[in-house]
């Protein structure tokens, strides 16, 4: 976002009744000239309606760095970005350049914006994601910096909490022998990742670290009780907040890592409906994260959930891991599952450093043009395959059973076997790592050694339901829904007059969709149905 050169889509023009429209959500104000109206690092700030005068955004001086000045907005324009919806914390500033009149848009309004005027919803919208994708590619990624090596998994966790929550961000590989500027600060190799927020550095920095001092993690609001809260931010997570929230309930959705599960790891959807040419992951999460953003959900992550009770007839608690308590009249749980490792020696060495359970541009980064082997039978395991292929990298995909057909669709196998740069090996194993620091190579049984910089690993999942012991579960630990819960204390459904409704679990008003529950298809447009689905028995629960 360079000064002078907003784009119309970044500062769209309005007509004079879409101005009054705007200017009746906001309070008058009057700044002198430099004088700031919100500061980076302010937890709460509002969009600002520059009415007369002039208002310019500004990237703060850094200690390596003096400040720059990333636009200018003149009269009839409005100043932020996309945190004013997810609840960031301001990273830039705004100040007056001469004497000017504003009105003030609490976050508290702009909300009641977007649901009340979709002509006002979807210009501002427009902007605010226009402008933090500008962003990111300019002088304010600055503003949050990672440090780490490059084969770490905790840098990595960094960059894809960050990606996944498309924060404006820089991200820097170093040698843990070259810590360069960094060893100035008194910080050594034993401190990385380290996340630099506003030149400020939190040494051994985590995603939970990084979203407390961001204004991304859940505060508790006085006594406040949400109508639904969502466990899991994948597609069926998604799918259950937006069509909550935009049916008028408050919702809240929790991920223990960042929206969108599996299928943000996806490098193509092919199958998904109105994408004929696919569709990646990260592209369709990012698009249903910003619809959730625009119908008022309030997203937290990373933020995980530990314990579920009924607090009486009408209420339960979500109690979070760091202790704190989210009061709801409804839940419906999309925790989706745990990736599967393989029981080999030094896997746990080389998680850190060359075995990956997503194919995304994240990944290809650190295997690009280098030999990889995928192990799995099913389609997240082909279009991994695919992907690496198409981007330089020769594969060895490892396939337990004899029939490649069996768990997945037939046009990916007929692209596999036709791609002269996969392997297929069926009805074979990995049975060793090797290599130093990182991993150099894997052992096929039917094969052998085989040169690798990356393995990725694609052997399915185990339901993330070990929290959940009160609710009733299959074998496999898939949480049981409706007609197919296996036992049922009769006094609460007798209570309530009712049996238990479609999605709803062995606990009146908890539900459970997507890849947690028994029965669901493990796709991700079956996700999105289950996920707005529940929440049609959500309605009638609480209707109830």
């Amino acid at each position: 976002m360079e000064t002078h050169t907003l784009d119309p889509l970044q500062n769209p023009e309005m007509s004079d009744a879409q101005w009054q429209r705007l200017c009746g959500f906001g309070v008058a104000d009057s700044v002198a000239a430099g004088d700031y109206l919100f500061r980076s690092g302010d937890r709460d700030y509002d969009l600002i309606l520059v009415e007369e005068g002039e208002v310019e955004v500004v990237r703060d001086s850094l200690f390596w760095i003096e400040e720059a000045v990333l636009a200018r907005m003149g009269p009839r324009s409005f100043v932020g970005e996309l945190g004013l919806l997810n609840g960031q914390g301001a990273f830039l500033s705004a100040r007056a350049t001469e004497p000017t009149r504003v009105l003030r848009v609490s976050r508290t309004e702009l909300r009641r914006l977007m649901a009340e005027d979709d002509d006002l919803c979807d210009l501002v919208l427009h902007a605010l994601w226009a402008r933090r994708e500008t962003l990111r590619r300019g002088p304010a990624a600055l503003t949050l910096k990672f440090i780490g090596e490059s084969s770490s998994r905790e840098f990595l966790a960094l960059q894809r909490f960050a990606e996944r929550l498309d924060l404006v961000h820089k991200s820097v590989a170093v040698s843990p022998v070259e810590m360069g500027q960094h060893a100035k600060l008194g910080v050594t190799a034993e401190d990385l990742p380290i996340a630099y927020i506003q030149g400020e550095p939190i040494i051994r920095a985590t995603p939970g670290l990084v979203a407390d001092r961001l204004g991304l993690s859940y505060e508790p609001n006085g006594d406040e009780i949400v109508d639904l809260v969502v466990i899991g931010g994948g597609p069926a997570g998604l799918a259950a907040a937006i069509y909550g929230a935009s049916e008028g309930l408050s919702t809240v959705l929790l991920d223990a890592v960042a929206p969108g599960g599996q299928a943000a790891s996806t490098s193509r959807i092919e199958n998904f409906l109105g994408f004929p040419f696919g569709v990646s992951g990260g592209d369709l999460i990012g698009q249903a994260s910003l619809q959730a953003l625009k119908f008022g959900v309030r997203v937290y992550a990373p933020c995980e959930a530990v314990a579920l009770a009924s607090v009486d007839d009408d209420l339960l608690d979500v109690t979070l891991a760091d202790g704190r308590v989210i009061r709801a009249r409804s839940i419906i749980v999309t925790s989706g599952a745990a990736y599967r490792r393989l029981n080999l020696d030094r896997w746990p060495d080389f998680e850190r450093s060359g075995i990956y359970y997503a194919a995304t541009q994240l990944e290809l980064r650190q295997v690009m043009q280098s030999p990889v082997v995928v192990v799995g039978g099913a389609n997240s395991a082909g279009q991994a395959s695919l992907y690496l292929a198409a981007n330089g990298c020769p594969v060895h995909l490892v396939v337990r059973g004899d029939d490649l057909g069996r768990r997945m669709s037939s046009y990916l196998v007929d692209r596999l076997l036709e791609d002269p740069r996969i392997q297929v090996h069926t009805g074979a194993n990995v049975v060793g790592l090797d290599g130093g620091d990182l991993l150099e190579r894997v052992h096929i049984d039917r094969v052998g050694e085989v040169d690798a910089r990356g393995l990725f690993c694609f052997i399915g999942a185990d339901p993330a339901t070990g929290w959940l012991s009160s609710l009733d579960r299959d074998p496999d630990g898939f949480l049981r829904t409706g007609t197919d819960i296996a036992w049922q204390p009769l006094a609460h459904w007798q209570r309530l007059g009712r049996e238990p409704l479609p999605f709803e679990t062995s606990t009146p008003r908890v539900f459970a969709a997507g890849d947690v529950r028994r029965g669901s298809m493990k796709r991700v447009a079956a996700a999105v149905g289950e996920g707005s689905s529940a929440v049609a028995s959500v309605h009638r629960a609480l209707a109830g």
